[in-house]
């Protein structure tokens, strides 16, 4: 990018220069190369800045090369330091820029590796620029974990019912960031704290909650259902008894707690804080979940996964038509939010998360209460709500075809009541058409979804246009790999008469704790490509055994995510390491296998894999040999002499 447009990008009305060929000369400001190096305290080499641009507090200052190298930094240090010893007090952005491409490096307040705005890769106006000091918020994973245990513990002590946390604290937090916009608060500090604190302590407790009920009804505006949206949060959380009975002195306690340990350290308007608010909103759900041993929250690392695997980005329709409280969906709407930002302005950047928002997220429940979480947790992350619909996925089969996904990403209720499942899939069934459980551990609902598709298809078809393809990534347990029973065998069948399976990974035990034990897998097709080619052929299925995942299991908080010694996450390194095995169909003893398969098939890894002996020990014989003599003494096949 020339001179030229790089200073009517960024605001040729902000441009300050002072001496010939528009450049910004230090020691012109200073008077004299002599005051500029009093003022500096040392000798000067770099005083000629290509650039300068200047909006109250905020200086943007840019050095243009026509290929810039890590060499190039010290130059742009050198023009830094001179500007905050000429300026006290100034905010600055510095910007290495390319004459001969649009490439541009970006940092802030300081020139090294820990400043730089690795997610700034397009020039931007300078109001912009001037917007990433407008509130200071860092985000700190960490933190926010150790505070929500703690929140979670405030909340136990009040009498909240631990089934109504997760949704009082995410309309809260709503609240909150809602009253933090309207102070025009640049900083979350003591001054705010006691600006917001003498606000609510001329409210009585009702007057509190009718402000949140205020919030969320001007969130919910133009979303559907949105009468409905309102009764929900009126029942489960604003006109919940216990909620009611809290003073004003247990709301200050309770917003201040937020606010303060919480909301503090996530930067909403980034990737990362987003991601951390994600985890928040899941480890409440995991808190107030532990009395129901079936809830299967999906973790968060494994939900960002499965859309890698599926290639999840700003362009595709993505659905989950039994989300429960939308962990998929808000996983989803975060990664294709950031990518919107890929290669584009803030001003383009912004239509694209318009349209993601608006048209690109969709979801089922038929939950009342996961439903109420569903609508709470996509408005903390920035609405996308308006497509969650409160039904039963069987009854929405126009409202998925209309939605015409391009990913399904899903964890359907592994023991749902045959009552509430369609006749046309219980054919078969003899007596479990009658019981108490889904006798295919989930597969009827994918078996659907795969008969919506194959109709949408068929009546692309009939119109003469193309067909669509689907890409579907389910959680289920792994009894429904294996097909030990006949039911589970012709779903499994049915579902490869009409898709392709391309993977299925076996997952960490306990992948659900604290919520639901059961082991579970994860399975990739292709929906409306039939698993058998039309020459007769048939692809290779990939099987990854990903048992292992970085996680270690901690009481009263669930698996918690380990790092390595120099800081880096583990989990990091072993989700790409399963992500090139799985694009690549890359075998390999111990981890990975391809099969061809049928209905009739087991579709686990274990079952094709070759062990990986270099990796046993002495240490795996023995404990082998010991749990093979526990199990015999149990059995009473042998007897202690």
């Amino acid at each position: 990018m020339n001179r030229h447009d790089i200073i009517d990008r960024i605001g040729r009305e902000y441009l300050t220069s002072n001496i010939e060929a528009g450049e910004y000369s230090y020691v012109q400001e200073a008077g004299s190369k002599t005051k500029l190096e009093k003022a500096i305290g040392h000798s000067v080499n770099h005083f000629k800045l290509d650039i300068r641009f200047e909006f109250e507090e905020v200086v943007v200052l840019v050095e243009t090369k026509p290929n810039f190298a890590k060499k190039d930094e010290a130059q742009l240090r050198d023009y830094l330091d001179l500007e905050y010893a000429l300026h006290k007090g100034k905010k600055c952005i510095g910007i290495l820029a390319n004459t001969t491409n649009n490439k541009i490096k970006v940092w802030k307040s300081y020139i090294d590796d820990e400043h730089v705005l690795s997610e700034e890769s397009v020039l931007e106006r300078m109001l912009h620029y001037a917007k990433l000091f407008s509130i200071n918020k860092q985000n700190d994973k960490e933190k926010v974990l150790k505070n929500t245990y703690d929140l979670n513990e405030l909340l136990h002590k009040m009498d909240i019912d631990e089934n109504k946390r997760s949704q009082f604290v995410g309309t809260t937090l709503l609240y909150i960031k809602d009253m933090v916009r309207k102070a025009g608060a640049t900083e979350i500090d003591d001054e705010l704290v006691e600006k917001l604190n003498a606000v609510w302590e001329m409210m009585d407790d009702k007057a509190i909650r009718g402000g949140i009920e205020g919030v969320l009804n001007n969130l919910l505006d133009d979303s559907e259902n949105k009468t409905k949206k309102i009764a929900l949060l009126q029942k489960n959380v604003l006109n919940d008894q216990k909620v009611k009975k809290l003073t004003t002195a247990n709301w200050i306690k309770v917003l201040d707690t937020i606010l303060l340990d919480i909301y503090r350290y996530i930067d909403a308007d980034s990737s990362e804080g987003q991601d951390i608010l994600n985890l928040f909103f899941i480890a409440f759900n995991k808190y107030t979940g532990k009395a129901d041993k079936n809830q299967a929250f999906t973790p968060d690392h494994i939900t960002d996964f499965m859309c890698r695997i599926t290639d999840v980005d700003r362009t595709k329709v993505v659905m989950d038509i039994t989300c429960g409280s939308g962990s998929f969906l808000v996983q989803a709407m975060v990664k294709e939010l950031a990518d919107c930002h890929r290669g584009k302005t803030e001003d383009e950047a912004f239509k694209l998360m318009k349209e993601v928002k608006e048209k690109h997220i969709f979801g089922i429940e038929v939950e009342e209460k996961a439903y109420g979480l569903a609508t709470t947790n996509m408005l903390i992350h920035g609405d996308g709500n308006s497509n969650i619909k409160f039904a039963s996925c069987f009854d929405c089969r126009k409202f998925i075809q209309d939605a015409a996904p391009d990913i399904v990403l899903m964890n359907p209720p592994y023991n749902a009541k045959p009552i509430g499942i369609p006749d046309k899939y219980k054919k078969g069934w003899g007596n479990a058409k009658d019981g108490k459980e889904d006798p295919t551990k989930g597969m009827v609902f994918i078996h659907f979804l795969s008969d919506v598709i194959k109709e949408m298809n068929e009546k692309k078809e009939k119109d003469g246009l193309q067909r669509k393809t689907v890409k579907l990534a389910v959680l289920l347990p792994v009894s429904a790999a294996i097909g030990t029973s006949s039911i589970v065998t012709m779903e499994k069948t049915a579902m490869l008469e009409d898709n392709t399976l391309e993977a299925v990974f076996t997952l960490p035990a306990e992948i659900f704790y604290p919520g639901a034990a059961v082991s579970a897998c994860c399975m990739v097709f292709t929906l409306g490509k039939p698993h058998i080619n039309v020459d007769g052929t048939v692809n290779e299925t990939f099987f990854g055994y990903y048992k292992e995942d970085g996680f270690k299991k901690k009481k009263n908080i669930g698996r918690v995510e380990q790092f390595n010694g120099d800081g880096t996450s583990k989990w990091k390194e072993i989700e790409n390491q399963w992500i090139s095995l799985f694009r690549n169909k890359k075998v390999v003893d111990g981890l990975s296998a391809t099969a061809e398969v049928d209905g009739n098939d087991e579709w686990l890894c274990e079952a094709y894999m070759r062990t990986d002996y270099s990796a046993l020990s002495e240490e795996d014989f023995q404990q082998t040999v010991n749990n093979y003599l526990s199990y015999l003494m149990k059995e009473g096949m042998i007897y202690e002499a």
